[in-house]
């Protein structure tokens, strides 16, 4: 795979975690004919994925760490996986908004892609508790940036609180901030998707946060890459009943699509088969 020779080193590793996490594990041999690059490459590249604890080293290769349902991955860590799947998730949740709406995005990285997406629509009215999505729109509307003076360009609310490793504000100041508006629409990003658990987060007082946009949303868009789904953490916030749209990326099996059609009003499926976190 020659065109893989050119890749940022984020965006190999982000394959590499893909290929550990979708196949159980994968050994040096196989990555480096994979990506046509040496083996003291993908070694390095494993080196880094360990220290971000997102996978295990072994003899030969390397294997997915199995999580605790308590832990939570920080902002930087989470930022180099699934590229391809958030930008592909971003851009078709953000058709969903309309101009001259309320709209809240909740903390992650894949509601960070999507706010990039949404410099373009009009008129919005943007509540969030995630620092880095208020940045991205506090960046466009600086002098030279994207927004600069354009007319239209989004209000943006930042809810207070207190950070967690996600860079999203969370605690008592958040959610009497969240349970005192209402939104036209939510979107919402997750670290796990279940039948069982339905949404749920590693972070208690997260998970209150996220309870009140919910709360406080008419429409329920919860963004979230195909990993995602079936990922359990600490404490659930909301049913499956309660989210109108699921927006994910082409990477979830065929199985996975039957069972969330059973349980979900809406589902969107975004990019195509095939592609990669890169």
């Amino acid at each position: 795979m020659s065109e893989n020779q050119n890749l940022l080193a984020e965006q190999r590793r982000a394959l590499i975690l893909d290929e550990v996490r979708r196949r159980g594990g994968v050994r040096v041999n196989e990555l480096t004919r994979k990506l046509n690059v040496s083996d003291m490459t993908v070694r390095r590249d494993l080196d880094a994925l360990a220290r971000q604890g997102v996978i295990e080293k072994v003899h030969g290769g390397a294997v997915p760490v199995v999580e605790a349902s308590t832990h939570e991955p920080g902002f930087e860590a989470k930022s180099v996986l699934e590229l391809t799947a958030k930008e592909d998730i971003a851009r078709a949740a953000a058709a969903m908004a309309v101009p001259g709406s309320a709209i809240a995005l909740s903390g992650g990285t894949t509601t960070y892609a999507l706010a990039q997406q949404l410099l373009d629509v009009p008129d919005l009215t943007v509540v969030t508790n995630s620092v880095r999505v208020a940045d991205v729109f506090h960046a466009a509307q600086r002098p030279g940036g994207a927004a600069g003076a354009r007319p239209g360009a989004a209000t943006v609310v930042l809810t207070g609180g207190v950070r967690t490793p996600s860079d999203s504000l969370v605690g008592p100041v958040a959610d009497q901030a969240i349970a005192s508006l209402h939104f036209d629409v939510l979107f919402l990003g997750v670290h796990g998707i279940s039948v069982e658990a339905g949404l749920s987060t590693p972070n208690l007082a997260e998970a209150e946060t996220n309870r009140r946009f919910v709360q406080s949303a008419r429409r329920v868009v919860v963004v979230a890459d195909h990993t995602k789904w079936g990922t359990v953490g600490l404490s659930s916030f909301a049913t499956l009943e309660q989210v109108d749209t699921f927006v994910t990326d082409a990477g979830l099996s065929a199985a996975a699509r039957e069972e969330i059609e059973e349980q979900l009003p809406g589902l969107v499926v975004a990019g195509r088969t095939g592609d990669t976190g890169a």
